[in-house]
């Protein structure tokens, strides 16, 4: 099928866009001192991205430094495993959240404490709607519309926000994520939508002889059937990757946009509370601290692990290669591949 002029129009512009982004991420262009990088009329102050890159080291707190450290790594990963110049379009930016007040931009992954940092972001935004993270419903804070992507604005304003925020992501160990998301929409008896969704799929496909039943309900998906599911060459011909498992590295492209800061979700609490001091908002806002006492962690996937065979971890562990890569995770010490 042709893109229609105007398309393609949008994705050479992109493309553009994207080279000097590339440019941008070998030689880590810094705002030049004191310039306010907001074009909007009245605003001074110091962006975020300006204090990370133009502040005194020494007043920088040990968290913001190893962040920075991380970020260096990211880009000799990228230097060293990517070869092919891929072209993003407005809607592969979907991920991407937006806030203007505050020179922000944010890229979500699902099951990376998103839920907690989509209700930051609506406090930065609100204009004083919202002053609690805590008081906002985990289920209003993914309703579609309460926070602006970066897919929302013209290529322009796009480039504009992504040569002048502070753009930042988190990340985890990407098998212990991909647990996590197993067990939050597989085994809990309130996520109907995906039970029917993907659970029946999954069933029928990869269980040998199942019951009417368990196709028509879709409810008691085992971690081996997933698993199956994931590196079923199937899968991906026919839909892409839900976000609750697709790779980090398909929903933020840290390869092809700059981000200054690579936050670790197992060092979740002082991560946050740099990024939050970058943006200047340390002493009036906390990041929410997490009370679950089941949070998966690499004892919990190898439990989980222990019933995959070598075939199929390796497999999986090819498919979120360059997830280990790009982050710098080590392989589990419990896989037997």
């Amino acid at each position: 099928m042709r893109m229609p002029r105007g398309g393609r129009l949008l994705m050479a512009t992109c493309l553009g866009s994207l080279f000097v982004l590339v440019l941008y991420f070998q030689t880590i262009t810094k705002p030049e001192p004191g310039v306010n990088t907001d074009s909007r009329p009245g605003k001074s102050r110091r962006s975020p991205l300006q204090t990370l890159y133009n502040g005194d080291q020494l007043e920088l707190l040990e968290a913001q430094r190893s962040l920075q450290g991380r970020r260096e790594l990211l880009e000799q990963a990228c230097l060293s495993h990517t070869r092919k110049r891929q072209v993003l379009s407005p809607e592969d930016l979907k991920h991407l959240i937006v806030d203007d007040k505050h020179s922000l931009i944010y890229c979500y992954v699902p099951k990376v404490a998103c839920t907690n940092w989509k209700r930051v972001l609506m406090v930065l935004t609100s204009d004083g709607r919202y002053t609690d993270p805590l008081s906002i419903p985990a289920n209003e804070a993914h309703v579609a519309g309460n926070l602006r992507t970066l897919s929302e604005f013209s290529v322009p304003e796009i480039n504009r926000r992504l040569r002048s925020y502070l753009k930042f992501i988190f990340v985890r160990d990407p098998f212990e994520r991909l647990v996590s998301a197993y067990r939050n929409k597989f085994t809990r008896s309130y996520n109907t939508a995906f039970h029917r969704r993907y659970g029946t799929k999954i069933i029928r496909r990869h269980r040998p002889e199942p019951d009417p039943e368990e196709i028509e309900k879709g409810n008691n998906v085992l971690f081996h059937e997933f698993v199956q599911y994931l590196v079923d060459p199937r899968t991906q011909r026919e839909e892409p990757f839900n976000e609750h498992w697709e790779r980090v590295h398909s929903l933020c492209h840290p390869c092809l946009i700059h981000y200054d800061v690579v936050g670790k979700y197992e060092t979740l609490e002082p991560d946050a509370q740099a990024v939050l001091s970058l943006a200047g908002v340390e002493g009036t806002l906390q990041f929410p601290t997490s009370g679950k006492s089941t949070r998966t962690d690499g004892d919990m996937a190898a439990r989980y692990f222990k019933h995959i065979s070598p075939f199929y971890q390796k497999k999986l562990f090819n498919l979120y290669r360059m997830d280990f890569l790009l982050f710098n995770y080590s392989t589990p010490e419990y896989l037997r591949t």
